[in-house]
């Protein structure tokens, strides 16, 4: 074999991949070439065309593993190779596809070659460049400022407009009145209106040929976006999971199932503006979850001029330790207005008033063992009367 690898004549095909499960996984592909192989598949099965290798670019080394998977071409896909036994015509090796414009959908009832044999591909007789590349648009008759029309928009694309998320609530602090107070004024604690958001629209506006897509065969899509002035990063599960960064650096994350962030080390966040995190069903926080930290602890810092607010609609707010004390320190003053009663139990109980201590009620019933009152001046006054039941009294 005197024509090896070229030495003595170039020999190159143009073809269609017919099979691509190669027994030895090796990413070759079955092909049948233009000018060497007949059409009938009665004379030549795809079986019995010979496998031929896919050439990755230098950037792969496709060695052990390493670098991008020969993985990509499907039956009907246009190749082009040469073979590296020459005349021969044995050792096909492929080193691109073509794109172009299917004239006909495959036809599985037919005994010809070169097409897909089991009717996949390609899916419709138009350019095979991805429709998220091409975008193709359409002027309105008779109306030159309007906005073009998309002619064939991707069908992701449609399903991501129409499963965008609006009106999503915020959390929302009511206006408060307080009618506890000193001098008897009441207390308005201020609102804060969280008003809702809706999730942002894609800014996808792609020009040929700027938009860099790869779509794999169940749907998974990846862009890279160099459209002057619409610049985007998109990535997108088929089963509508995905992210998308928009020309102002803005991202746009959505899960469609759960959602799980695992960190060995530490993580830190750093918000320059408002955070806000709407949750339809309940929020857990474990903090110091292993109890073996000296330093586990679940510290809230607020800065100046801003407060701390919860309102719960319908519920209680239960705040216990199993072992520890509850402090509370305030730099002014501390109210308390319950609509009903406030109950509290100790086993001890300890106040000191360093100013005056006024109480205003309807009624008072103390029952304890011994009362012992100090004071150097003590009134006592009664209206219409007072009763004192009991033994001995010394008035000293």
């Amino acid at each position: 074999m005197s024509d090896f690898m070229g030495k003595n004549g170039f020999q190159w095909f143009v073809g269609v991949v017919e099979d691509r499960n190669d027994p030895q996984t090796l990413g070759r592909l079955r092909v049948r070439c233009l000018g060497y192989h007949t059409e009938g598949l009665d004379k030549l099965p795809t079986s019995d065309l010979p496998w031929a290798h896919v050439m990755n670019p230098i950037t792969s080394a496709t060695m052990s593993g390493l670098g991008q998977t020969p993985l990509g071409a499907v039956e009907g896909t246009w190749v082009v190779g040469f073979f590296q036994d020459g005349e021969d015509a044995q050792q096909p090796i492929i080193f691109g596809t073509l794109p172009g414009v299917p004239s006909e959908l495959p036809d599985t009832g037919t005994k010809r070659g070169f097409m897909d044999a089991s009717g996949n591909y390609p899916k419709y007789t138009e350019t095979d460049v991805n429709r998220l590349a091409v975008n193709a648009k359409s002027e309105v008759p008779n109306n030159p400022r309007a906005a073009a029309t998309e002619d064939n928009p991707h069908s992701t694309l449609t399903l991501r407009r129409a499963d965008r998320t609006r009106n999503i609530g915020r959390a929302d602090f009511n206006e408060v009145d307080l009618t506890v107070a000193i001098d008897g004024t009441p207390i308005t604690l201020s609102g804060d209106d969280g008003t809702a958001f809706d999730e942002p629209a894609t800014p996808y506006n792609a020009k040929y040929p700027y938009n860099h897509v790869h779509e794999s065969e169940s749907g998974h899509i990846r862009e890279l976006d160099d459209t002057p002035g619409a610049e985007r990063i998109h990535e997108r599960h088929a089963n509508g999971t995905g992210y998308e960064i928009h020309p102002d650096g803005s991202k746009v994350t959505r899960v469609k199932q759960d959602n799980y962030t695992l960190t060995t080390g530490d993580d830190f966040a750093h918000i320059k503006g408002n955070s806000s995190t709407t949750t339809d069903g309940g929020v857990r926080v474990f903090v110091n979850a292993d109890g073996a930290t000296e330093d586990g602890h679940y510290t809230i810092e607020v800065g100046n001029n801003a407060n701390v607010n919860i309102q719960v609609n319908k519920g209680n707010v239960n705040v216990v330790t199993s072992e520890g004390d509850i402090n509370l320190k305030s730099a002014k003053n501390i109210h308390m207005d319950a609509t009903q009663g406030i109950y509290m139990k100790s086993s001890l109980m300890k106040i000191q008033v360093d100013g005056q201590w006024t109480e205003t009620s309807e009624n008072k019933t103390e029952s304890t063992g011994d009362h012992i009152m100090n004071a150097k001046l003590q009134d006592i006054n009664g209206s219409s009367e007072v009763d004192i039941d009991g033994g001995t009294i010394n008035l000293n």
